[in-house]
């Protein structure tokens, strides 16, 4: 046998229902490639590559693809759920050809094996073509959609959707996640990136006092609009939200968090609380920076339950209704959290853990960087 001169290829698809999805894989890429450096990564995803840029720090090629869609969105908090059926019941309405569709596109670019988080379409493409493949998430899309519309009408959807996943050779649950006992899981701590903390140039660019405690705003990726002007205004504390927000309420304490040099995860760092919805990315970084969080529960979504149980043990967290959000009647929520005690950082020991069990599992090694043919 000769040796072929190309390295090994990793395709990796990411969801873009949200920015949850890139902050879960993230983390295990850039460790990952820390241990492979020779590994070829290829990301294809619907998320713009300027966003994956900011978060997976390895050398990666882009391709813009929308594998899935998941659940559509009213908003942030809220789910499209007969929106949702009709684009299930549309989107398997060729099921076995949508496969072989997909299945050509990944053959054109010869990948060695595939990472998914959470598109089962391409699980099924890379059973077809005997590609090794996994999954890895903190939820699957057959579950969350059963629970909004468990209909007969779907059966056929759904038996295809679970054959997808169960033909990966396993599925990746990271901590904290929905239970998935139908799923072959392997399970690992919580995944997170790590940065450091940059409160000073937050000030200066604000023109903050020393002392000054910092709200910081985030819904997750996915487009939501609320009105600001109620929000409480308490002596010494500041709001970091969206700009979109803003533009028709400015008040003293409010700052766009656009204005500032610094990505979502080092304001998290930097803020004494985060206001957001329940979600993997948010409320794990920061139990991992050791970040209250304020939260707003979202219409039933099926992952939260396993998040917030998971944050009350590990960090510090309030619920604020979406009545009271709107309303601005949340200030003792904030007063709360601002007079507590700030917890220990959470490890997440899940980014070596991951890496380590999708290198063993789809043959990646430092011993075997180049592929034989």
């Amino acid at each position: 046998m000769t040796a072929s001169s190309r390295r090994q290829r990793l395709l990796v698809y990411i969801s873009g229902h949200g920015y949850g999805h890139v902050t879960q894989v993230a983390p295990v890429l850039n460790q990952l490639l820390q241990d492979l450096p020779a590994l070829e990564l290829i990301i294809a995803s619907a998320v713009n590559e300027q966003f994956l840029r900011s978060r997976i720090v390895v050398p990666f090629i882009y391709e813009y693809r929308r594998a899935d869609f998941g659940m559509l969105m009213q908003s942030a908090l809220e789910v499209d759920v007969a929106g949702s059926v009709a684009a299930y019941l549309d989107f398997h309405g060729n099921w076995e050809m949508s496969v072989e569709t997909e299945a050509a596109w990944i053959d054109a670019l010869q990948p060695d094996a595939i990472l998914s988080n959470v598109a089962y379409l391409p699980l099924a493409a890379a059973f077809q073509l005997n590609i090794p493949a996994l999954a890895m998430c903190s939820l699957n899309w057959a579950d969350i959609l059963q629970y909004y519309a468990n209909e007969p009408m779907l059966d056929k959807v759904q038996q295809q959707v679970r054959n997808a996943y169960a033909s990966a050779r396993g599925f990746l649950r990271i901590e904290p996640s929905m239970a998935m006992p139908w799923l072959h899981c392997y399970e690992v701590g919580p995944v997170a990136d790590i940065v450091q903390e940059n409160r000073t140039v937050i000030d200066q660019t604000l023109g903050l006092s020393k002392g000054t405690r910092l709200i910081l705003v985030g819904m997750g990726g996915i487009s939501t609009e609320i009105n600001p002007a109620g929000f409480p205004a308490l002596p010494n504390v500041h709001w970091l939200l969206p700009q979109a927000w803003i533009q028709d309420g400015q008040r003293a304490d409010f700052h766009a968090l656009e204005s500032l040099p610094l990505n979502f995860s080092t304001l998290l760092a930097s803020s004494d609380i985060v206001l957001t919805k329940p979600g993997y990315g948010t409320f794990v970084e920061a139990a991992c920076h050791g970040v209250p969080v304020l939260y707003v529960p979202r219409d039933g979504w099926p992952e939260q339950d396993c998040l917030v149980s998971w944050l009350r043990l590990h960090g510090r967290c309030e619920q604020v209704d979406t009545d009271k959000l709107l309303s601005g009647d949340f200030a003792d929520a904030v007063l709360k959290l601002l007079h507590g005690t700030r917890l220990v950082p959470v490890i997440p020991d899940g980014n070596q853990q991951a890496a380590l069990w999708i290198a063993d599992q789809l043959g990646l090694s430092a011993e075997s960087q180049i592929r034989w043919s």
